[in-house]
């Protein structure tokens, strides 16, 4: 980011805002829908994080660090959704059993439907997690700022949402095979 575009937003420059937002919005976009898994949540989630960037701008001190703080501020929102709205979504792919062959697409798409069926049972703190340490490549420090933990705490909870990913595919991959589907 660019350290004088911060500043100018910072002293109230609305163009300023302007244009930092354009450049990190897809960014914010992805990370959210991957936590919220839901478009609209993470729509909302969104416009609330840049809401309270607006707003709390004028007390960022340190105009190096804006994306780890919007990055910050985008977590607690996509959390606070998530508390706020406790819906769920049923999802069926419909599969057409007259014509039973599986491609190599196929297969990908089952591997990838198993990991989305494992990646919802993670509660949301455990999806932020895994989102920003997989999908946005942060280090563990940086995510433990994010969520407002210690470092020792979001190693620990990294490593059990791993083992809750492990264990929903291996529970799915047996109740397939256990089905007679394998």
């Amino acid at each position: 980011m660019d350290d004088e575009l911060v500043r100018r937003a910072r002293d109230g420059d609305r163009a300023a805002f302007a244009s930092l937002v354009a450049a990190s919005i897809d960014a914010l976009d992805r990370v959210a829908r991957l936590i919220t898994r839901d478009p609209d949540r993470a729509q909302d989630a969104v416009q609330e994080t840049l809401i309270k960037a607006w707003r709390d701008l004028p007390s960022l001190r340190e105009v190096d660090r804006f994306e780890g703080w919007l990055r910050q501020l985008l977590v607690r929102s996509c959390m606070d959704e998530l508390r706020r709205r406790r819906r769920f979504a049923v999802e069926v792919e419909l599969i057409d059993s007259m014509h039973p062959h599986i491609s190599d697409a196929v297969i990908s798409i089952a591997d990838r439907d198993a990991l989305e069926h494992a990646f919802r049972r993670l509660e949301p703190e455990q999806r932020a997690l895994v989102v920003l340490y997989y999908y946005q490549g942060l280090p563990v420090e940086e995510i433990a700022t994010a969520l407002r933990i210690p470092a020792g705490t979001a190693k620990s909870r990294l490593f059990r949402a791993r083992e809750v990913l492990r264990a929903a595919l291996e529970a799915d991959a047996r109740t397939v095979t256990a089905g007679g589907v394998a």
